[in-house]
């Protein structure tokens, strides 16, 4: 079996029967790509079969000299769950990858915003601008309902239901989940739909999604990264800003404001509660606050 045959494979085992999303899919590929590109640049003479924990463990060591702990980690992660696939389908009686360890990385917090940054660059967008309103609805909707960028761009008229007060959005692994959107969002998203899109000229099978471009077509990742970082410049705000920041900025808000975890990582889409606990990132006067407030003992 060759390097080519088996990532298809693998493509295909993912799709089909992890039921995962395209992008998923690329960012799994991604990684094992690096292997096949390790393989090929240093003509080592290895198949998806034949491959060895000492080999893996040699280009371990090479993308360590160009990648973090963290991306360190994220490509093993992957390369595992590919010979994992391998072992599944008996193409292999081994993973060759168990008995190396995960590199030691620290857990990063996340950048938030505070909600007077959070207006601040809200504030920057030029309403008389073609896309203005479209803006201000797209950075509300990230930020008042915690979406992904991938959410935000997949959201459909058809998944609005602003009378119920929720909002239907499909996540990672198609996975579907209903968010309760609040009334501002709601009148930025009614805004936008009145005054911008009903102009635009919008092309065949891109008539239920949301957000367009100018030229009547779904929006892209790309394009939402390019207005956060647009605003963030013209704001001047000293932080790494991307759509991901809203995202964090909603859960972090809510948890300050007394939200409970287990809502936090529904509405978030989360599988594993462990991934919900990093917005505990908390300062040490909210933390007291809440002692002083909820204990039996205040």
């Amino acid at each position: 079996m060759k390097w080519g045959e088996a990532l298809k494979a693998y493509q295909h085992y993912l799709k089909l029967e992890r039921g995962l999303a395209q992008n998923s899919i690329i960012n799994y590929s991604y990684d094992i790509q690096k292997l096949i590109d390790y393989i090929g640049t240093y003509k080592l003479e290895v198949s998806p079969l034949t491959i060895s924990s000492l080999d893996l463990q040699t280009f371990i060591q090479h993308i360590g000299k160009s990648y973090e702990s963290r991306s360190q980690a994220r490509i093993l992660s992957g390369l595992k769950g590919f010979f994992a696939f391998l072992r599944l389908q008996n193409y292999r009686e081994d993973n060759p990858l168990t008995p190396i360890e995960t590199p030691k990385q620290e857990r990063k917090l996340p950048d938030t915003l505070s909600v007077s940054e959070i207006d601040k660059l809200i504030n920057q967008i030029d309403l008389s601008h073609p896309q203005g309103e479209r803006n201000r609805a797209i950075i509300e909707t990230l930020y008042g309902c915690g979406l992904r960028v991938s959410e935000l761009i997949n959201l459909k008229l058809s998944d609005l239901f602003f009378e119920e007060g929720f909002i239907k959005v499909t996540g990672k692994g198609s996975k579907q989940r209903l968010i309760p959107i609040n009334n501002l969002t709601v009148k930025y998203i009614n805004i936008y739909k009145q005054r911008e899109r009903n102009l635009i000229k919008i092309q065949p099978k891109h008539e239920d999604f949301l957000f367009l471009n100018r030229r009547g077509k779904q929006l892209t990742r790309a394009m939402i990264f390019t207005i956060t970082k647009t605003l963030a410049e013209k704001a001047q705000l000293n932080k790494n800003i991307s759509p991901h920041t809203f995202r964090h900025s909603f859960a972090t808000h809510l948890l300050e404001n007394g939200a409970n975890l287990r809502v936090i990582q529904q509405m978030l889409g989360h599988e594993s509660i462990t991934t919900t606990e990093i917005y505990m990132h908390l300062d040490r006067t909210h933390l007291k606050e809440v002692v002083e407030n909820f204990h039996p003992r205040r």
